[in-house]
């Protein structure tokens, strides 16, 4: 409130001050004509000036501005794939029941159009684990070691510009603390496995867009990287950094 009182003053000031201007003018030089033809102009030229400013000048700055900061958050979003999301990925995507038969795997010298052809059916996949074959006491080994990154990346304000990654950073954590918070992920009651399930899937389900994302931020930016992700890609049982023909 006193920051609009203050603007509100000094505005009032600014307009007391131009009218008095006009009036020192006016009896110095006897000429209105001369005056509202001018001013009159002025302010049809306010008109062009906002539009040039406002629509024009900062939306060019804006959209550099945003450019630098997605290159800076998506430094961060490719530290937590090194980190972690490859890793967890790769770990569910091993036991995912309709994957492995559904989806079309490609390499780096593949087309572009399977490259969108791998995008399409992994979009179109659920994302849902067989949770008699998760290994959670490795899950949970996993994340525990990467809390204290995952807290980092919470803490960097630069996240704030991408909103589903915070998501996917949040969920991560979340199941982490799930999984810390039992003593024993052995014979645990259906009911319990079952809430642990909705939370991989949370994990999985919004985790893999964001892959997409970046691979595709990745090949557009940097090729090189590309390269090595495409290779350890996370739902490829097959995949190798090693480089074949």
């Amino acid at each position: 409130m006193k920051i609009e009182s203050k603007q509100l003053l000094i505005g009032l000031l600014l307009v007391i001050l131009s009218a008095l201007v006009y009036t020192i003018h006016y009896f110095i030089f006897r000429d209105a004509h001369h005056i509202f033809m001018y001013l009159i102009g002025d302010i049809a030229f306010v008109f062009l000036e906002v539009l040039i400013v406002t629509l024009i000048i900062e939306r060019v700055l804006h959209n550099r501005e945003k450019k630098k900061k997605m290159k800076k958050l998506n430094m961060v979003i490719g530290a937590f794939f090194s980190e972690i999301g490859t890793n967890i990925l790769a770990i569910f995507a091993k036991i995912d029941k309709h994957l492995l038969d559904n989806i079309v795997f490609f390499q780096e010298h593949s087309k572009p159009d399977k490259f969108n052809e791998f995008v399409k059916k992994l979009k179109e996949n659920e994302f849902i684990v067989d949770i008699e074959k998760m290994n959670w006491d490795v899950v949970k080994k996993f994340l525990s070691e990467k809390r204290d990154f995952m807290l980092r990346l919470l803490e960097n304000p630069s996240l704030l510009e991408h909103e589903k990654f915070t998501d996917v950073l949040w969920a991560t954590f979340h199941l982490t603390e799930e999984l810390e918070s039992r003593d024993s992920l052995e014979g645990l009651p259906k009911e319990d496995y079952m809430h642990l399930a909705g939370d991989v899937h949370r994990v999985y389900s919004s985790l893999a867009p964001q892959w997409i994302a970046y691979m595709k931020h990745l090949k557009v930016t940097y090729p090189h990287l590309f390269s090595l992700a495409l290779r350890i890609n996370p739902f490829d049982p097959d995949s190798s950094a090693i480089v074949k023909e």
